[in-house]
């Protein structure tokens, strides 16, 4: 066992956490909806393919959605009940998802995966893969395959920061299931032969430190509270001392980050013989009437949880999908519960940014403040000259989109979705450029 405080990184921002809404609050299971809508697109690569049909009788943690090529990930039925519809569905970013519906029989009726019985590395990812475990901090890059390295990696790293404000969903694991979480840790190290295991816990949780301390193989590092700390590659930094270049990911560094709730599922698939079926999010903000942290079903209706938490109230202005820096602002509750999703608020006026963009004054806030040392004024001008090369050039795909520019712009301008923009514009101008190449 060994405690020891991390190192500092000079830029990022400090924010009003609000994690008091919830960071009291026991996980709760909600009950299981009357219907499910689940998405084959839970995950960063090609969508899962349906293998159910309209009428099919399915059961808890059967197969609906196979996984389609090299990077994809399967998914299962949350509930048991009848396929009554295979459909597509907008979703928050405005693309259309293919989503099967389950209508629940109320039977919880549910099948299990095949018990293992060898724990060999090449078993323990092929077990993972199977159970439909993704990344569940966010990004949903399939874990089987982070964890299938073409080096040899020697350090895994748990992220245990969650320094995204009022989402306190990994703080309650850690309070409530350390045990599981030290398993699923140990199951993943196994899997990447890895023997030093450092998790990083942010300072404002001493509860969690102290339970984790209490494992005599694992290097527990206290974390400035800092965002966006969470990112993997400051989170490297400030735990190792090693640097992730530009253009370059973690096993560039021989390390792998994973987050809390990921461990969890990988000792439910291993151990438990369970797929990934729920999530637990954060539902907080001032604007909802009984803030929770829940468990729930994947597919579950955004409307139902809040109906659970007892609705919102008549000054909401804002939902999000996600925290409130990285998230996703909502244009209705119509949305469902993914594998990815971390926290559902609900804002009022004096939480939110409702103020309309005004010109930028070039005061250079947003430079002073990015975690990747970027200039985003020059990035966003570059954008919206429609030059998405030059913003490749000042380094748009660095990027981590985490909100600290836009949030200390005096002129709030809506830079992330610029940046955001900008690189799927890069991404179709280059698979234009390797088509024509390939002609």
């Amino acid at each position: 066992m060994s405690i020891r405080k991390g190192k500092n990184y000079p830029y990022g921002i400090h924010v009003n956490d609000m994690k008091y809404l919830t960071e009291n609050l026991a996980i709760e299971n909600m009950p299981l909806p009357g219907k499910v809508f689940i998405s084959m697109s839970q995950h960063i690569g090609a969508p899962a393919i349906p293998v159910v049909n309209v009428g099919d009788q399915v059961k808890k943690g059967q197969l609906i959605g196979k996984s389609c090529g090299a990077i994809s990930a399967n998914v299962f039925s949350s509930v048991s009940g009848t396929v009554v519809d295979v459909l597509d569905i907008v979703n928050a970013m405005g693309q259309k998802q293919k989503h099967v519906v389950i209508e629940n029989d109320g039977l919880n009726e549910e099948v299990f995966l095949e018990e293992m019985t060898s724990f060999e590395p090449k078993d323990l990812i092929e077990r993972i893969g199977l159970a439909g475990i993704v990344g569940l901090g966010g990004a949903g890059f399939p874990t089987a395959v982070k964890l299938s390295p073409k080096t040899q990696l020697d350090v895994l790293i748990i992220n245990g920061a969650e320094c995204e404000p009022y989402l306190n969903c990994d703080y309650r694991l850690m309070l409530e299931r350390t045990d599981d979480i030290y398993k699923g840790i140990k199951y993943t190290a196994m899997a990447l032969n890895i023997n030093k295991i450092i998790i990083g816990i942010e300072a404002n949780k001493p509860e969690a430190i102290k339970l984790f301390s209490e494992y005599k193989d694992l290097d527990v590092v206290i974390l400035k509270k800092q965002y966006p700390m969470g990112s993997e590659k400051h989170l490297i930094y400030c735990t190792t001392g090693r640097k992730v270049p530009c253009g370059k990911m973690p096993f560039d560094v021989g390390a792998c980050v994973q987050n809390i709730k990921t461990m969890i599922a990988v000792y439910e698939a291993i151990d438990l013989n369970i797929p990934l079926t729920q999530t637990v999010m954060t539902v907080s903000g001032l604007g909802i009437k009984n803030p929770k942290n829940l468990k729930v079903a994947l597919g579950t209706s955004f409307n139902d949880i809040i109906e659970y938490c007892g609705g919102k109230s008549e000054n909401t202005v804002k939902l999000v999908a996600g925290g409130p820096m990285m998230g996703k602002a909502l244009i209705s509750l119509d949305q469902y519960a993914r594998k990815t999703d971390s926290g559902l608020l609900v804002l009022e006026k004096n939480e939110a940014n409702v103020d309309k963009p005004t010109n930028c004054i070039n005061c250079g806030r947003c430079a002073d403040n990015c975690p990747m040392r970027l200039v985003p004024v020059r990035i966003e001008k570059s954008v919206l000259a429609g030059d998405y090369m030059m913003a490749k050039k000042y380094g748009v795909l660095n990027c981590l989109e985490c909100g600290s520019c836009a949030y200390n712009c005096p002129a709030k301008r809506p830079l992330v979705q610029s940046f955001n923009f900008a690189k799927g514009k890069i991404r179709e101008i280059q698979l234009k450029e390797s088509q024509r190449e390939g002609k």
